[in-house]
């Protein structure tokens, strides 16, 4: 075990990262490789070449090897994790058949199932016909089998874009169980592939043989082939070791470890997830997710598209600070922690919903500024989305309180924004919680990293590897005044917006058409 390194591989939305991790969880070295986060050929499509990710793969390991050779050939083993619900058609060589429809994309099916005779009408009196409806028709498997029979027809397995990057790294089709979040036939609950009569089968009635072999997390899935050897530099037969989602292995990597704790991820999708030994369910038909802590479960409450929205805001409005960065060398959000700084809890009255995306209990929500007057600026409007962000989390994280009985004590901060120690302390208050931020912001691939040295044999338990590769940089204690603001606000402002603009939501999607029905 002596000087030997882990290799995580973490395979974002907007990059790929090939990280260096010793076995104390220390990250040495780091490759990463950026890239559009899709392209759309019709309104609310959200596509990308798999060839893509498995390219950044390379590109990043050679760049990985070239910088630390060393440390590279020191690489004992490899795990993957990957961004969630992006499905890619392969043929039995492996070979995409179409571009991957990534966990972005708006398109819908039609509803295969539960449309006719007794089970719609069953359906209907139990009031399950809109939300069976809404679920199967998400399901991107039913478009391409509406859609693109052919294609269907010629695939040999329908992966997870963590299950066609192991297979390009082992040869095997196979992938992590905590990798399986999606619309999938997938039984949550005992974690394996449904049975014929169980409902996600008859939502997304996908062939069996189109699926991957599934491995619990830290089992080994394969050994690194010679072909991935010429290619990315890794020595064949190194392991390879099931891991997880990136928000799973985020949500370990961050010690989250027991149900008193929530991990908090500030990524382009925002998410606030748990830990439990039992199976349940955040919202109605939302399953726990598989945690990457083999045999538990990760209810987790999201905000779709999240932390992309600070992306947008640097888009539209932060021109200036985002050219100051780049001058400087530094990320745009220490130039925007700026705004933070110049204004106050509130943001002067001005309150962000940020539904940038519909949910499963909100399907007709749009994002809402209210509060404007003539005092606001940039920076009010950038605090208000942070903290719009923040009251989002804390809504999700009370559901699940509620639901698991269990009371959060404490929260750890990942993703790109943990980087921002301002955005830290604003959640700590919003939530009067202590905030832990670790000592790497790549918690992602520290959880991959800590599953891989349980899988090498490295520690006895997985806890005992948390204990040994998770450190703490920083905790953020709230401030009680600011709290008591933010307390406030939510209590009697967020928490009351998505009802009181549900039906001109309604209204928005029924003149204009958009999002489509």
């Amino acid at each position: 075990m002596e000087n030997k390194t882990i290799l995580a591989i973490d395979c974002g939305t907007q990059s790929l990262r090939a990280i260096l991790f010793s076995q104390k969880g220390q990250l040495l070295s780091k490759a990463k490789t950026e890239y559009a986060p899709y392209y759309s050929q019709n309104p609310g499509w959200a596509e990308q070449d798999p060839e893509l990710y498995w390219k950044s793969l390379v590109t990043a390991c050679q760049k990985l090897k070239k910088k630390t050779p060393g440390l590279f050939r020191s690489i004992a083993g490899v795990g993957v994790t990957t961004q969630r619900a992006s499905m890619v058609n392969v043929d039995k060589d492996g070979i995409p058949l179409r571009p991957a429809i990534i966990w972005m994309d708006q398109r819908k099916s039609k509803a295969v199932w539960g449309q006719k005779g007794l089970i719609n009408l069953g359906l209907g009196i139990l009031g399950h016909k809109k939300k069976i409806r809404d679920i199967q028709i998400q399901g991107k498997c039913n478009w391409i089998m509406q859609n693109q029979p052919r294609i269907w027809e010629n695939t040999h397995k329908y992966l997870q874009v963590s299950g066609f990057l192991n297979h390009r790294l082992t040869g095997n089709f196979s992938d992590s169980i905590a990798s399986q979040i999606g619309y999938l036939p997938f039984d949550y609950k005992k974690q394996a592939w449904a049975k014929d009569y169980q409902l996600s089968r008859k939502l997304f009635p996908i062939e069996k043989d189109k699926l991957p072999l599934l491995i619990k997390p830290g089992e080994m899935l394969g050994r690194i082939t010679a072909k991935a050897e010429r290619q990315c530099g890794l020595k064949k037969g190194i392991p390879v070791i099931a891991c997880g989602s990136d928000k799973g292995c985020e949500t370990l990597g961050a010690g989250v470890v027991t149900p008193d704790m929530a991990s908090l991820s500030f990524g382009t999708t925002a998410t606030v997830q748990t830990l439990s030994e039992k199976y349940i369910e955040p919202l109605q038909y939302l399953p726990a997710y598989p945690a990457s802590v083999p045999d538990f479960y990760n209810p987790e409450i999201e905000i779709f598209r999240g932390f992309w929205m600070i992306s947008w805001f640097k888009k539209q409005f932060a021109h200036k600070e985002v050219e100051q960065a780049g001058k400087l060398g530094i990320p745009a959000e220490e130039v925007l922690n700026q705004c933070l700084k110049r204004t106050s809890p509130g943001a002067m009255g001005l309150v962000v919903q940020p539904y940038w995306g519909a949910g499963l209990d909100h399907p007709d929500a749009k994002g809402a500024m209210i509060g404007f007057g003539d005092v606001h600026t940039k920076d009010h409007i950038y605090r208000a989305v942070i903290e719009g962000l923040g009251f989002a989390l804390w809504e999700g994280m009370e559901i699940i309180q509620r639901k698991t009985g269990a009371r959060i004590e404490k929260a750890a901060v990942s993703g790109g924004a943990s980087q921002s120690d301002e955005i830290c302390r604003i959640t700590a208050d919003i939530f009067n919680l202590p905030m832990v931020k670790g000592r790497t912001h790549e918690t992602s691939g520290l959880g991959a990293a800590i599953l891989v040295a349980k899988g090498l044999g490295w520690f006895t338990t997985l806890g005992e590897a948390v204990d040994n590769m998770v450190g703490v940089q920083k905790i953020f204690e709230p401030d009680p005044g600011r709290a008591k603001i933010y307390k406030a606000l939510y209590s009697r402002v967020y928490s009351r917006m998505y009802s009181a603009l549900k039906p001109l939501y309604s209204h928005i999607k029924d003149i204009t058409g958009y999002p489509a029905k």
